[in-house]
């Protein structure tokens, strides 16, 4: 068993000093808001929704609602390219935008507009539930590669897992709430009362599950940096390598 797969337990873990913690709780929020996009990242889930259904609450025209939030994504979309900034959190709003316009336009019902990004919702509160239950909590497999420990917490990092699973538990319950509001507006309520709902409902679930997030992870043992041990072994098999070669250099001339 190399030093990659030696499992680690909770009481391996040394006891840290107070920097430390605040270290990991910084580490922690950074790395939740590269994750998740940070202020930016909400502004840009939340505008498109927002100018749709102030327009139709305005004209209740469909066309016009659809274009100006499409035109908005794709702005999103544009002013990240030319800052050459990480354009997948736009890309995935202009891609959520695209599908509910499209649903929207063949069934001519506004109100459809919604359906796709509430589908999605309730499809990842889903995965996020039923990843736990099989031990791989979703939560996990997102910031695993942020914190450079990839899935090393699920063999070697106990105490992290555990964090990782109560995340990923907290994101599926607060989303699966969310779509307890949403799906029975979705049929009671018309489309602009849906819509204030649904974009009042964009923020505070996010940021709440964020928070819990941070706390879980804040106070389990720090990730592992598996890609600072590969680096470590290839250069130690490297030394060692040289060590042999130097080795049978100075056995040839010994020889000699």
């Amino acid at each position: 068993m190399t030093s990659l797969d030696k499992p680690t337990s909770d009481t391996d873990q040394p006891h840290r000093t107070d920097q430390q913690d605040a270290d990991a709780k910084a580490v922690t929020e950074a790395a939740l808001f590269e994750a998740f996009g940070g202020v930016r990242g909400m502004v840009e889930t939340v505008l498109p929704g927002l100018l749709f259904v102030t327009i139709f609450t305005i004209n209740q025209d469909l066309t016009a609602s659809a274009i100006a939030a499409l035109a908005v994504s794709v702005a999103l979309v544009v002013v990240r390219l030319v800052r050459k900034d990480t354009v997948k959190h736009a890309f995935s709003g202009v891609f959520g935008v695209a599908f509910g316009v499209v649903f929207a336009k063949m069934t001519g019902e506004a109100k459809d507009f919604y359906l796709p990004g509430m589908i999605y919702t309730l499809g990842l509160a889903l995965a996020y539930l039923v990843t736990t239950l099989a031990g791989v909590p979703l939560i996990g497999l997102i910031l695993g590669p942020v914190f450079k420990e990839n899935l090393s917490w699920r063999t070697r990092n106990p105490g992290r897992k555990k964090a990782y699973a109560k995340a990923s538990y907290a994101w599926g319950l607060i989303l699966l709430a969310k779509c307890a509001i949403l799906f029975p507006l979705y049929w009671w309520a018309d489309t602009t009362q849906l819509g204030w709902v649904l974009v009042s409902l964009k923020i505070p679930p996010f940021l709440l599950a964020v928070y819990l997030t941070w706390v879980f992870l804040a106070k389990a043992p720090p990730p592992i940096d598996v890609f600072a041990e590969m680096e470590a072994e290839e250069q130690a098999e490297k030394a060692r390598k040289a060590e042999q070669g130097a080795r049978a250099a100075e056995a040839r001339n010994h020889d000699l």
